[in-house]
């Protein structure tokens, strides 16, 4: 145990975080200013103490920082330094997956947040779509058949929203509808494990893959404001499925 005697003053201890947060935000400027090039070197520890002027203790609080936020990671030994990283996009979809849970969003505001991701996706998609994205949209789509034929009444439907979103070719679209569509099965299979109604979640993802086909087929004939008013609709006959908010 710390004794008193030897303890840092609360007023330092804060000081010396504000500080490292500081210092990592410098880090942060200088990994994008430098184009995130994963695998290079930012420098040594002794080398980067000196850059930006802290003590050790301050710099390796600051190292911790980048490191929790995937941006980079301390090396040791012969040739090692502070290491760019490449951020995992899972975590960060766990990360505002449970921001939101916390958040207590609700079904009105998630099918809100997915209506406008998820249509100006549709127009994005059908304006970069190329004959290897039409090939990918119709395996997702076989894919998904396959899984229903098979029994899964759940989790089938996430992939083709997020070929869609992903064709787009907007990275921020691309994580959001992924989140979004995330928590939108859980609501819907929390409630689905409440009800013995096994027929039934069957009919429904028939009827999601027949609503996917629809978007597929707008897509593939280039009619992006016929997409966009298909997957309105799906995304209705989602919100359908649960029961009305208290």
């Amino acid at each position: 145990m710390t004794s008193k005697k030897n303890a840092a003053p609360a007023g330092e201890k804060g000081g010396n975080r504000r500080l490292a947060e500081k210092v990592s935000e410098r880090i942060e400027k200088d990994i994008i200013d430098d184009g995130w090039r994963v695998g290079s070197v930012l420098g040594s520890e002794t080398e980067l103490i000196e850059r930006y002027g802290v003590s050790r203790a301050v710099f390796r609080e600051a190292v911790r920082l980048v490191e929790h936020q995937q941006m980079a990671a301390m090396r040791r030994g012969p040739g090692g330094g502070l290491v760019v990283t490449e951020p995992d996009p899972g975590v960060v979809r766990n990360a505002a997956r449970v921001y939101l849970r916390h958040a207590e969003v609700s079904r009105r505001q998630l099918m809100e947040a997915r209506t406008a991701l998820e249509v100006a996706g549709i127009a994005l998609a059908a304006e970069n779509l190329t004959e290897s994205g039409i090939v990918r949209l119709k395996e997702a789509l076989e894919s998904e058949r396959e899984l229903i034929e098979q029994g899964f009444t759940r989790g089938h439907a996430r992939n083709l929203h997020r070929v869609i979103a992903e064709l787009a070719g907007n990275p921020a679209i691309t994580l959001f509808v992924e989140v979004l569509a995330q928590l939108d099965q859980d609501i819907v299979q929390r409630e689905w494990d409440a009800e013995s109604s096994g027929g039934e979640h069957r009919d429904a993802a028939r009827e999601s893959h027949e609503a996917h086909e629809a978007i597929v087929a707008a897509l593939v004939a280039g009619d992006a404001p016929l997409g966009q008013h298909r997957m309105r609709r799906h995304l209705q006959a989602i919100a359908a499925l649960l029961r009305p908010e208290a």
